[in-house]
């Protein structure tokens, strides 16, 4: 009887899918990897471990055998044996042993819900289920990754967890959602990641961030990494709760605007962290008199000189100042303070750095595809997509995170004109007109409302101002009145004019009166914020102080005048700090501001101004109650061009509330300068700008009684002194009655003591309120 030849099992083959595998391009890797069933009763394990000895599946210590020649490995048997959740257990080549929940045993974990309400671009919170995000899963703990990107191929989560390997964690893609997902088990907190993106047409391969990542790591390095829950316990819930009912239209709001890399640094020349920087800058804000902090943007951006406007980590506080908690502190100890928190937000570009938002996914994905809408040449980077719901709902959902996460108070919006204007800084043939032939961005239109609508409904009280240069009508209206519906917006205009008239020598002001007057034909058409910002004190446009003319003396004299100006002038306040003590030099992003200079008796002197007219302006509603209505505002006289005086009354709600103020812009003394007042009786000085405390000549006046003397339409008039290139604040006094002794609110300003730098110069009878 002849022998029968000897079989040997069938090793298993590399299919085309698994050789997709290997190759890291397989659209569907869940697919292949994990637990299938063969028939009605067995099962096919397939796992890609690169770099591995050996495997086998718990429970049961089932072995997995290597397809010859690969990483990949497979087990076959009866279904019992392998339960739906297992865990791979394998040895490295280092000899290691390494036990893990295998990722590709676990069901789909992001709600249909969330994925068509993002694809509609009405999911205010994607921030929460997008990204990286500690999760669990039946008992397992791990991060849930999701990420967007619709012209993938392939998606990877690569880390120090995986050796940065885009064939070891290849996600899930959600059909037609373009979001692609993958939970692993046993990660947590801190290990840096980036997703690795194959392009589905060219099969290009790029290396991203998470454009939904909530940690950085400090430049130059581009990392994300996974962030714990938040720990910080917040302590603020009174200060939230009272800004739902908050009146700021009618209440007094002065604004301090910082970047925290060079107000102030470390004696070693370092950063400073969050929370020591919160409990300086607020001793020294309140001290000041401020309202409230503006900061330059503080999400992660790469390039330092970018000041934050170039971001690539929207959701994270920058690194360089500590952790999310860490400004969460900041945040908290500023509200508990009574200071209020405004940040810049970039919704209008990003840039084109490789590892950032910039052709994502091997497309123009976040940006404008045609360079003509998608490239801001001026800046150098990429324009928003806002014609795209899932970019609009990425904005929306980060502007929405900074008021909800961190407590902010609101977000002064950059570049808004260059959002709004199709044209904006190109030449003819370099844009593209709307579909109606126009040069609005329809598209950015429907965006700036949708983000206004929904902000200000999710959370009431807090503020969006626009930075907009331009004329365009009812960017502080409701969008149902056709407007964009923000709370404020720059007056760029009066900045402009205002400075450009200040530049002048006092000799020549008389040509350019119109400079001073012209503003108050549209002071009222917006919510206006009076901005002197860090825009006007760079790029060799001097600082503060150096812009002003004439000698030492008259420069000093006409800083002060110019915030005499500004503090009384209607409208909401703005100064970028250093201004407030007369920064000698431009504004170096990369240095601490000239703190030395404080030792010096004029800068004291304008930094006591600033503190008086603070406490001034948040002491006195006839200069903050109707900042935004014409009621607050008549003129005496806007005509005097040849002695280049203004005169003007800010009104309360009562008749008899109000304030004068005469503004003398030349260095020559206005003795016996008459003026038509409403009411009879006493007037008394309660600012002089030329007081000796601010470094003047205490040229001025004490009390000045009404005479029955018809002037300027006004049945009664009084002769005042006007101080050289000084302005004065004058307060009728009401009728003494009997009764006892109380201490005025604000003391006349000859009569000011210098006080500590932290302490205002005259103190207001009552606290700062908080709003």
């Amino acid at each position: 009887m002849s022998e029968l030849p000897k079989t040997t099992p069938e090793l298993p083959k590399v299919t085309p899918d698994l050789q997709k595998i290997l190759d890291a391009c397989h659209h569907d890797p869940f697919a292949v990897l994990g637990r299938h069933p063969q028939g009605e009763k067995a099962v096919v394990v397939r796992v890609c471990l690169p770099a591995v000895r050996e495997a086998r599946i718990l429970p049961g210590n089932l072995p997995l055998e290597r397809i010859p020649n690969t990483d990949l490995f497979e087990w076959r048997g009866p279904a019992r044996q392998v339960p739906d959740r297992y865990q791979l257990q394998w040895q490295d080549e280092e000899g290691k042993t390494h036990t893990r929940y295998d990722p590709y045993c676990f069901l789909p974990q992001l709600g249909d819900l969330d994925l068509h309400l993002f694809g509609e671009g009405k999911h205010w919170h994607a921030y929460r289920f997008l990204g990286a995000h500690l999760h669990t899963v039946e008992g397992v703990a791990g991060v849930l990754f999701a990420v967007w990107a619709p012209n993938a191929e392939r998606v990877s989560v690569v880390g120090e967890f995986n050796r940065w390997d885009g064939r070891i964690h290849q996600m899930r893609g959600r059909g037609g959602s373009g979001v692609w997902e993958l939970f692993i088990p046993s990660l947590g907190p801190n290990l840096l990641y980036k997703f690795e993106i194959r392009n589905r047409d060219s099969g290009h391969v790029f290396l991203k961030i998470d454009p939904y990542g909530q940690g950085f790591e400090l430049r130059p390095q581009t990392s994300s990494y996974t962030v714990a829950a938040p720990g910080h316990p917040w302590g603020d819930d009174s200060w939230v709760q009272s800004r739902k009912q908050w009146n700021w239209l009618h209440t007094p709001m002065s604004v301090y605007e910082v970047h925290l890399g060079s107000w102030q640094r470390g004696l070693d020349g370092k950063f400073l962290n969050y929370r020591d920087l919160a409990e300086k800058l607020v001793a020294y804000v309140s001290g000041l008199g401020f309202t409230h902090i503006e900061l330059l943007p503080i999400a992660e951006h790469p390039l330092d000189a970018s000041w934050g406007y170039q971001v690539t980590g929207y959701f994270a506080p920058s690194s360089r100042f500590g952790s999310a908690d860490d400004f969460r502190y900041f945040v908290d100890y500023c509200h508990q303070h009574g200071i209020g928190v405004l940040l810049d937000w970039v919704p209008g570009h990003f840039p084109k750095d490789a590892h950032g938002l910039a052709w994502f996914d091997g497309t123009a994905l976040y940006e404008y595809a045609d360079p003509r809408q998608g490239e801001h040449r001026d800046w150098g980077t990429l324009i928003f997509n806002y014609g795209r719901n899932e970019v609009k709902n990425f904005l929306v959902s980060n502007a929405l995170y900074w008021l909800e996460e961190f407590h902010i108070d609101g977000l002064r919006v950059d570049a808004v004109a260059s959002m709004l204007y199709l044209d904006y800084s190109r030449q003819p043939g370099e844009w593209v007109p709307n579909i109606y032939g126009g040069n609005e961005n329809l598209e950015a239109i429907a965006f700036l409302r949708e983000l206004n609508a929904v902000t200000h409904a999710e959370h009431p009280g807090t503020l969006i101002v626009a930075e907009e240069s331009t004329s365009w009508p009812q960017v502080t209206r409701p969008t149902w009145l056709g407007g964009l519906g923000f709370s404020m917006k720059w007056n760029m205009g009066w900045m402009h004019d205002t400075l450009e008239y200040m530049t002048k020598e006092p000799i020549h002001r008389f040509y350019h009166h119109q400079n001073l007057t012209f503003g108050m034909l549209y002071a009222f058409t917006e919510n206006f914020m009076l901005p002197f910002s860090h825009d006007e004190v760079v790029h060799g446009k001097h600082s503060m102080i150096d812009k002003m003319p004439g000698d030492p003396w008259q420069r000093f004299a006409n800083l002060r005048m110019l915030y005499t100006y500004m503090w009384t002038y209607p409208g909401k306040k703005l100064l970028f700090m250093g201004c407030e003590f007369a920064h000698g030099r431009e504004w170096n992003a990369a240095e601490s501001l000239e703190w030395g200079l404080l030792e010096r008796d004029v800068h004291l002197g304008i930094q006591t101004l600033v503190k008086d007219l603070n406490h001034l302006y948040r002491n006195t509603p006839a200069l903050h109650t109707y900042d935004f209505e014409g009621k607050g505002f008549a003129w005496i006289d806007c005509h005097d061009s040849a002695q280049s005086v203004i005169s003007y009354v800010r009104q309360g709600e009562e008749g008899d509330d109000q304030v004068i103020v005469l503004l003398n812009f030349t260095p020559v003394p206005r003795h016996g300068y008459r003026i038509g007042v409403t009411y009879p009786g006493s007037y008394k000085e309660i600012f002089n700008s030329d007081s000796r405390f601010y470094g003047g000549t205490d040229v001025g006046n004490v009390e000045l009684k009404t005479e029955a003397l018809p002037w300027m339409g006004k049945e009664f008039s009084i002769m005042a002194t006007l101080p050289p290139l000084g302005g004065v604040i004058l307060k009728r006094q009401m009728p003494v009655v009997a009764s006892p002794e109380v201490e005025p609110s604000v003391k006349p300003s000859v009569e000011l003591s210098v006080e500590p730098s932290v302490k205002p110069s005259v103190k207001p009878s009552v606290e700062p309120s908080a709003e």
